[in-house]
């Protein structure tokens, strides 16, 4: 398979995903439901689940050169990253996106890996997002030539369910509850807002931004806004029983991660840093913008809560 599209997908828009994840994977899925739409993937390495399901995979080490002469053989449109690192590979590599998206004859559109929060407002929320998404961000803003929007979500949804009902991966040293000690780690008073959206419904909103006729610079989805406090409530009313809990002072997450900006790059320092994101109300999209947004580009989408998640997930396998 060359994976350029076929004569029956000729007139469809061709996507190429890079870097496929976990969150890339709802994409992948919701593009082939899609017969607006033909997948192409580049990716470092071969891998058994696109092969499963007949995905053309373009093996790539990201360059530029690279990159480019994958979009102009599959004739690509759009490319999606989901490019999930959290030190300089994430701007050399976003770059070359860049320029070969610039270079590439068909391939005028780009969407960064992103899916935070609030970045209009707090664009060095998490501070490791600060020194790599920022500085694509500015170099995007200047550019010409090249359509980009940022996709925000807040929180992944799924980290509320258990980690075979979904691709996303758990990541219990970042989000406060851990469903398997059943426990919750509630940062700073509990009250602070945040937003959350299942990864499925952002994997639908990303194949919608691919039909819309012209982008914003940033798109927000959210499916829930609320406090810790109240998703705990939620969690323990809907399997009536009640999570241990404990709480992290504001002043111990700030003093921690203050006295460890030079070790950035060790993990245990990065999820601190998601505390302090979470306790300054960065994961929380923007309610008035998310919500004008969803009528603009999402009116035919459900955004699902909480409780419709934990509800669905009791009567499904995989969300």
């Amino acid at each position: 398979m060359d994976g350029s599209p076929s004569a029956q997908g000729a007139s469809r828009q061709v996507i190429a995903l890079a870097a496929v994840g976990c969150m890339g994977r709802y994409v992948c899925e919701e593009l082939l439901k899609d017969d607006r739409f033909d997948v192409v993937v580049i990716s470092r390495s071969k891998g058994e689940w696109f092969t499963n399901r007949n995905i053309p995979l373009h093996e790539s080490d990201y360059s530029l050169r690279s990159v480019l002469a994958i979009l102009d053989k599959t004739r690509a449109t759009t490319l999606i990253s989901f490019l999930n690192v959290n030190d300089d590979r994430y701007i050399s590599i976003h770059t070359a996106f860049i320029g070969a998206c610039l270079a590439s004859e068909t391939c005028k559109r780009l969407m960064p890996s992103e899916y935070c929060g609030n970045i209009e407002e707090f664009p060095d929320r998490p501070r490791f997002y600060g020194t790599t998404r920022e500085p694509i961000r500015k170099v995007l803003r200047g550019m010409q030539g090249l359509e980009w929007t940022l996709l925000e979500c807040g929180w992944f949804m799924d980290y509320f369910l258990k980690a075979e009902k979904s691709h996303m991966r758990p990541v219990p040293d970042e989000f406060p509850i851990d469903l398997d000690k059943w426990t919750a780690r509630i940062r700073g008073t509990g009250d602070e807002l945040q937003s959350w959206t299942i990864g499925r419904e952002v994997g639908k909103a990303a194949v919608e931004l691919c039909a819309a006729k012209k982008w914003d610079p940033v798109t927000y989805v959210v499916g829930q806004w609320g406090t810790f406090n109240e998703a705990v409530k939620i969690m323990e009313d809907f399997y009536g029983r009640p999570i241990e809990k404990t709480y992290t002072p504001e002043e111990e997450i700030r003093a921690y991660v203050e006295a460890n900006l030079d070790s950035m790059q060790e993990y245990a320092v990065q999820a601190v840093m998601c505390d302090e994101f979470s306790i300054d109300g960065a994961t929380a999209c923007p309610k008035e913008k998310t919500l004008e947004q969803r009528e603009k580009f999402f009116k035919d989408l459900h955004f699902s809560s909480i409780k419709e998640v934990l509800q669905k997930a009791e009567e499904v396998d995989f969300l």
